[in-house]
């Protein structure tokens, strides 16, 4: 079977490209098509894969303005010309799933982290700051993409969603059935910290965008005698350095593997404050043997195996959380067993299966 691999695009190593990159293991002969990307920005083994990319690769500081892009990203995602394939798996969180077909006979799989957050339920979260004479623009900009993003779903035979929560969401928005297939995670990079008592600090990884709500975390920690560590980067950095009150909250930039991996192993918890599409990085802290402290709604509440749930975004609840956690006891160990499940080696085993159940029964629907 000829796979081809579509991504939106390949410029960091998040939860989106390790599906990615485990989809790359399972098909190594497979050609890799996106926007654009970062060699050196991505894991070794997705470095090594052919990637092509669209026109958006030569345009300077692309990598930096990409987001102010997105009326035009579906057309330019059309634009990719796709080598002949029996099998076309499109990794899915903005137009990916939007791409030509290379034959009418192609098999489209769309492993969807979530139908566009943009313009499905988070439009507040992304544009609710924009100056008020340009919201009858966007809004009809995101009127039009809706409409693209729902005619492109025709090409797409078969959903597989990353969380019960994403699969509500596709059924919700494009009125289509998904199985789920849970992200995987890798847990032979991550260590439990046995030897070693755990530090006094709480730590949040993420990316700094508006959605992922960090600034109710530095905000709380503005107001009670703690120590937090932030490992992260994105376009809010400036802003969230200035929110900072404490000398006892640390802002760490982006991280190696190995030094977030110590991170996770000697942090008191993880707090994760944003409602997830599903949520790589409790898994990795739990697979550290940390307790995390997660907002309670969307995919936290699947990912999340232990740990205290807050269940309004406010730095009072974050608090409130914090005390609560404080008055528990945790058994590390149980911690890291509790999410073996989500090993990488079980995301292949299902997606294989999925892939031979599409391929033998042509009438097969998602369960």
């Amino acid at each position: 079977m000829k796979v081809a691999l579509v991504h939106d695009w390949l410029i960091h190593m998040r939860g989106g490209e390790k599906v990615l990159e485990a989809l790359a293991e399972l098909f190594p002969d497979a050609t890799i098509y996106t926007l654009f990307y970062r060699k050196n920005k991505i894991s070794p083994s997705l470095a090594r894969m052919k990637i092509k990319s669209s026109f958006l690769q030569i345009i300077p500081g692309i990598f930096e303005f990409y987001r102010w892009l997105l009326p035009v990203l579906p057309q330019v995602m059309r634009t990719l010309r796709i080598e002949a394939a029996d099998l076309l798996i499109s990794s899915s969180h903005c137009v990916a799933k939007g791409v030509r077909l290379p034959d009418s006979k192609t098999k489209h799989i769309c492993y969807c982290h979530t139908p566009m957050r943009y313009l499905w339920g988070f439009e507040e979260d992304y544009f609710g700051a924009a100056p008020f004479f340009l919201k009858p623009v966007l809004k009809w900009i995101l009127g039009r993409l809706r409409q693209w993003d729902l005619e492109n779903n025709k090409d797409v035979d078969h959903f597989t969603a990353n969380s019960q929560n994403v699969r509500q969401r596709i059924r919700n928005f494009y009125g289509r059935e998904a199985e789920v297939i849970y992200p995987p995670l890798d847990t032979g990079r991550f260590y439990l910290n046995k030897n070693k008592a755990r530090e006094d600090y709480y730590l949040v990884v993420s990316a700094f965008v508006p959605y992922k709500r960090v600034d109710l975390v530095i905000e709380a920690f503005n107001q009670i005698d703690r120590k937090l560590v932030i490992a992260g980067s994105g376009p809010l950095a400036a802003h969230y350095e200035k929110m900072r009150k404490k000398d006892s909250i640390f802002f760490l930039g982006p991280l190696s593997d190995s030094r977030l991996r110590d991170l996770y192993a000697g942090a008191r918890a993880l707090i994760f404050p944003t409602e997830e599409d599903f949520g790589i990085v409790p898994l990795e802290a739990q697979a550290c043997g940390t307790p995390v402290i997660a907002y309670g709604k969307g995919g936290a509440l699947e990912s999340v195996k232990t740990g205290v749930f807050f269940y309004e975004q406010t730095s009072e609840a974050v608090i409130q959380a914090i005390y609560e956690f404080e008055k528990k006891t945790f058994d590390f160990n149980k911690i890291s067993e509790e999410v073996l499940f989500f090993s990488k080696s079980r995301f292949k085993e299902q997606m294989q299966n999925f892939i031979t159940r599409i391929t033998e029964q042509p009438d097969y629907v998602a369960r």
